[in-house]
């Protein structure tokens, strides 16, 4: 991958990110986002748009995440997630250790900003199912709370009798913003279905709007400049719109590591979803590693 400290890419400029800073100063901070997948009765991915007045990506549409908060590190964290150890979390991360807060950051961002609980009962195989107007009200005041920091989210799974979902939600790729921005991430991007039982409903504040949408759909309504996004965003509709269907692209993220690591190159003055190269992409040698660069970890 190009390092952190290289050059910003020429995609889209969020309209969110004005004012005066310096960009040499800016703390890389760790993040962690999720693709949600459903068939409906096409494959289809939850996007949501972020604020016209945020300061990261503002107006854009992405997936939901955010950054990892020491919260999400703790001991206490660590045991509210079941079918993934701290170990192999940061095995498949590449990190000596503290990989699974990345999960934990991942599945928390997903309440906050979608209203979506990716939990179970422990041994359980489904997730929770909030369709009934009690659950829906109570983690509906829970997710409240948890927006505005009054409620901690590891402590809510615990309390409710809770795990989160360590063994559903893969691992597929790596992208760290480019100088530039006034917030710049290290973000993994994480993939699994969309639980049944539950509703997505957008926060109203961090995102303005969600819509599920066919990732070709998405794509071309990127490249008309319709659904503004970052270079990563396009990367995994790009990869996401090869898949026939919700399993086959979750099927295809399970057991991967890093033999499978595709690095992702930027081609020369070329906007939109094209300026992507792939590896096996005729001018990918010619493409530059150095302006912005990624790493996806989904075979196609």
């Amino acid at each position: 991958m190009a390092q952190p400290e290289q050059t910003a890419s020429g995609g889209h400029p969020s309209p969110g990110s004005g004012g005066d800073y310096d960009p040499e100063s800016i703390v890389i901070r760790s993040a962690a986002t999720v693709l949600i997948l459903a068939d409906r009765p096409d494959l289809q991915v939850l996007m949501l748009k972020r604020n016209a007045r945020s300061i990261f990506v503002g107006d854009m549409w992405v997936f939901p995440g955010g950054a990892v908060d020491p919260e999400d590190g703790t001991p206490e964290a660590d045991a509210v997630v079941e079918g993934l150890t701290d170990t192999e979390a940061s095995s498949n991360l590449g990190v000596e250790k503290g990989g699974v807060a990345f999960w934990v950051a991942a599945l928390r961002e997903t309440f906050e900003e979608a209203g979506i609980l990716l939990a179970r009962t422990p041994g359980e195989k489904e997730l929770v199912d909030l369709s009934q107007r009690d659950k829906e009200e109570r983690f509906g005041t829970y997710r409240a709370g948890v927006n505005a920091g009054e409620v901690d989210f590891v402590s809510m799974v615990r309390e409710q009798g809770l795990v989160l979902d360590g063994s559903g939600v893969h691992y597929v790729s790596r992208w760290v913003t480019p100088l530039g921005p006034p917030r710049r991430y290290d973000t993994r991007f994480f993939v699994t279905a969309m639980p049944q039982g539950q509703q997505p409903l957008h926060d109203d504040d961090e995102a303005v709007h969600h819509e599920w949408v066919r990732p070709a759909e998405a794509l071309a309504l990127n490249e008309s400049d319709e659904m503004l996004m970052m270079t990563p965003t396009v990367s995994m509709l790009n990869r996401l719109s090869r898949y026939r269907n919700a399993a086959e692209a979750i099927s295809a993220a399970e057991g991967n590591n890093e033999e499978h690591d595709e690095l992702v190159r930027i081609r020369y003055a070329t906007e939109g979803p094209a300026r992507i190269a792939w590896p096996g992409d005729p001018d990918y040698d010619e493409a530059d590693p150095r302006v912005e660069s990624g790493m996806v970890r989904w075979p196609g």
